[in-house]
């Protein structure tokens, strides 16, 4: 069967006064930029060149504070521990401000709880323990804003508490020596939408600019706030968050630097996945190092991808990647076996409507995100999937664009234990005798907000655009926009009336064609569409991106098909 149809909302073109201002720029680029509110030279000239858009660090609330305690710490020889999250943003933000604060002379260690012993986020017992081994200060990374209680906890037995988040904030912040959070109330940092990386890093950079300027005294080793954009790079894509303003600026320069990584880790990564360190772009973090690096919190512990991260040794760095290859490849197998249950069961419900939820205690902790994120994917509906455990149990969220996820999860904040998240994604614990009135109350809330929603994906399409246009010069042109990500999509085109000259199957679900107006013929693929074998109308219209390839010295261009339409739909 050919896949579910999308809407496509097509932008206009512009008109040639609009093109105008822009004479350097290709026009279907001046389109594009246009199509995101970019509508003056000097906007373009920001957004094609923004490594230069870094903001202050010490303009967020909190930073004085922590910058101060922190050196205090240093000067004092005081045990400073790292606490992360067991996701590849976390993973990334630990290791970056430990090899920051070791640099800068201090006693630093890292700690990231384990998924399935621990859970998310911060918890009493490793608190506890922290202490006991000597430690005076606890940083947070990636977790700890909606901590309330633990972060009282840890205040209680002497720990000095600095939170570093880039979740949204619940009702009220913890009461910590300082809290770091661009999204908490009265912080006039202007980039809200940072990673937990970027939070760390903007950390790290105040820390050397700090050190800077009045240094510790400390013998420090050698480090500078680019040799840490590499691991921002992989936390900001990892984590989906939107690649604009500094966050893109963050990514094109931590690009450049994995390009030439010296991390014994990374390189041995790269030889892993058969990636070629001068092709590494955002969608090699997106699609191959990002799940990796997540595959070891969410099956075994994500020291594991730290260790790979931290390593200068070759021969521990090829041990450890390739175990971390071998635990993705677990991970995806699982996921598949997980995701077809899933399924049949949402197929089998007759109550499957505006939200999708399903529980079993078959269910991995590290694989329910996943699941949700799949089932959300293919039926288009937010979708909630959960581990049930023997007391409590342990779920994870995905969303349409239509359905914040998060603020559901706050108006069932009695049923739930703890939670979390973004608009997109949350995840949460919940005691089982709750289980169903949360089911019910969060179907209430989605079957309300999605009351008017025909829950159709809505592909944004650029330009309406004849083949005779997708050229070597409109690709080059496009490489500007890059680094693409969540929140600046690689640009889509749309040609109508096309003849189909050839369709087969390749791999498993994808479809190659061949594709004409009548004057071009041009190569195309589209991805999972192979349901389209032996339905295919004789004449198409197709949304796609425009890719370059370059095999043997030789470059090509190739659609990526988005969508297909026959041509009769209009």
């Amino acid at each position: 069967m050919p896949p579910k149809p999308k809407r496509w909302q097509i932008a206009p073109r512009v008109s040639s006064l609009v093109v105008a201002r822009f004479p350097q720029l290709h026009p279907l680029l001046v389109q594009v930029l246009y199509n995101r509110g970019i509508t003056t030279p000097e906007q373009a000239d920001a957004f094609l060149a923004p490594t230069a858009f870094v903001g202050n660090p010490f303009q967020m609330r909190g930073m004085n504070e922590a910058v101060d305690r922190l050196r205090r710490a240093i000067r004092a020889d005081e045990a400073i521990a790292v606490y992360g999250d067991f996701d590849a943003d976390g993973v990334t933000a630990t290791v970056l401000l430990v090899q920051t604060l070791r640099a800068l002379g201090a006693k630093a260690k890292p700690y990231i709880p384990h998924r399935v012993d621990e859970g998310y986020g911060l918890n009493r017992d490793a608190l506890q323990q922290l202490k006991d081994q000597g430690v005076g200060v606890v940083v947070t990374v990636d977790c700890g804003v909606r901590s309330l209680d633990e972060v009282a906890f840890g205040k209680q037995i002497g720990l000095d508490m600095i939170v570093t988040d880039h979740h949204a904030p619940g009702d009220a912040l913890p009461d910590a020596f300082a809290v770091i959070n661009p999204k908490q109330a009265l912080c006039k940092y202007p980039t809200k939408e940072l990673s937990g990386a970027g939070v760390a890093f903007k950390l790290a950079q105040a820390l050397l600019r700090a050190d800077e300027r009045v240094p510790l005294g400390k013998e420090r080793a050698p480090i500078s706030e680019d040799a840490l954009v590499d691991l921002v790079a992989l936390g900001t894509v990892a984590d989906l968050v939107p690649l604009i303003g500094e966050n893109r600026a963050l990514v094109q320069r931590g690009l450049e630097r994995l390009r030439q990584s010296e991390r014994p880790g990374i390189q041995a990564m790269f030889r892993q996945a058969a990636l070629k360190p001068e092709t590494i772009d955002a969608g090699s973090i997106g699609y191959i190092l990002g799940p990796r690096l997540n595959a070891a919190g969410r099956l075994e512990s994500a020291l594991m991808a730290y260790n790979l991260l931290v390593t200068q040794y070759p021969g521990e760095a090829d041990k450890l990647a390739h175990e971390l290859e071998e635990t993705n490849r677990e991970r995806q197998r699982l996921t598949g076996e997980m995701t077809i249950k899933a399924r049949d069961t949402v197929l089998a419900s007759a109550e499957a409507g505006r939200l999708l939820f399903v529980v079993s205690p078959d269910f991995l902790e590290g694989i329910v995100g996943l699941i949700a994120s799949r089932l959300a994917e293919e039926f288009y509906r937010p979708a909630v999937a959960v581990r049930q455990g023997e007391e409590e149990s342990r779920g994870s969220a995905r969303s349409v664009s239509e359905f914040n996820i998060v603020a559901a999860l706050d108006q069932c904040r009695d049923l739930l234990v703890r939670h979390g998240g973004h608009a997109m994604a949350a995840g949460f614990t919940v005691r089982n005798s709750n289980l169903p009135e949360l089911h019910a109350r969060l179907t209430e809330i989605a079957t309300r907000e999605l009351a008017q929603s025909d829950l159709v994906p809505t592909l944004n399409v650029d330009a309406e655009a004849a083949l005779s246009e997708m050229t070597l010069t409109l690709s080059k042109a496009l490489e500007q926009l890059a680094p693409f990500g969540y929140g600046n999509r690689e640009p889509i085109f749309a040609s109508r009336d096309l003849s189909v000259r050839e369709a087969r199957v390749v791999g498993t679900d994808h479809l190659k064609l061949l594709l004409s107006d009548g004057q071009i013929l041009m190569d195309a693929i589209a991805f999972r569409q192979g349901g389209w074998a032996g339905n295919l109308p004789p004449r198409v219209d197709v949304a796609f991106q425009l890719e370059a390839q370059t095999w043997n010295g030789k470059t090509r261009l190739q659609l990526n098909v988005k969508d297909i339409k026959p041509t009769t739909e209009g």
